[in-house]
C-alpha cells in the first residue's frame, strides 16, 4: 500500500530539523565558547509551551533589528529570558535577501507616516534618493523614518509571533489529545 506524500507541515518540520543549529554545532562555535556552558543548558533547548513563544518573539526582534550575527545574538539573548534557542534561531530567518528590502521599504513607509517626514522634507524623497547619492539620503532624510518604522515592525511582529506561536502550540496539543483519544 502506497503512503501519502508528506504534507506541508511535515516538510516544514523536516526542513527545521535539517537547518536548526544543534547543541554540537553550538559547542564548536568560537563566538559562543565563553558562554557555551550557559547556552547549552537543557532547559533552553526543550520545546515547551512557554519557551517556544519567547524564542519566536526574540527571534523576530533580533532578526529585524540586527542585520548581522542574528543567530548568535538570539542565542545569547535567550539566556536571560529563558527562550527556546532553536525557535529563536529559526525565527531570525524572517529576514533574508528576499524579505529584507520589503521590510525596509515598509519600515520607511511606516516611519514616514508616523513621523510626518513629508512636512520636514520637501519634494519626493524616494525619487531624490534615486537621483542623488543614496547613502547621503539614507543618513540624512530616511534614517529617522526607517529607524522608527523598524521599531514599529519589530514590536508588532514580535507580539504577533508570540501570540501566533502560543495559539499554534495550543492547537497542536489539542490535535494530539484528539488523536490520542480516538484510538
Amino acid at each position: 500500500m502506497a503512503t501519502a506524500p508528506p504534507g506541508l507541515w511535515q516538510r516544514f518540520a523536516a526542513w527545521c530539523r535539517r537547518n536548526l543549529p544543534t547543541r554540537e554545532s553550538m559547542e564548536q562555535s568560537r563566538m559562543l565558547r565563553p558562554v557555551a556552558h550557559r547556552v547549552l543548558a537543557p532547559e533552553l533547548w526543550r520545546f515547551t509551551r512557554r519557551s517556544v513563544p519567547r524564542g519566536v518573539a526574540l527571534g523576530m526582534v533580533t532578526g529585524i533589528l540586527f542585520p548581522v550575527a542574528q543567530i548568535p545574538l538570539s542565542a545569547l539573548l535567550a539566556l536571560p529570558v529563558r527562550a527556546n534557542i532553536p525557535a529563536a534561531a529559526l525565527t531570525t530567518f524572517i529576514t533574508n535577501p528576499i524579505t529584507t528590502p520589503l521590510i525596509w521599504g515598509l519600515a520607511y513607509w511606516i516611519g514616514h507616516w508616523a513621523l510626518h517626514v513629508d512636512r520636514a522634507i520637501p519634494g519626493d524623497p524616494l525619487r531624490e534618493a534615486a537621483t542623488s547619492d543614496w547613502m547621503q539620503w539614507l543618513m540624512s532624510d530616511a534614517a529617522p523614518a526607517i529607524a522608527a518604522g523598524l521599531l514599529v515592525i519589530t514590536i508588532v511582529g514580535s507580539v504577533a509571533g508570540y501570540l501566533l506561536s502560543r495559539w499554534g502550540w495550543r492547537l497542536w496539543i489539542a490535535r494530539k489529545w484528539r488523536t490520542r483519544h480516538q484510538y
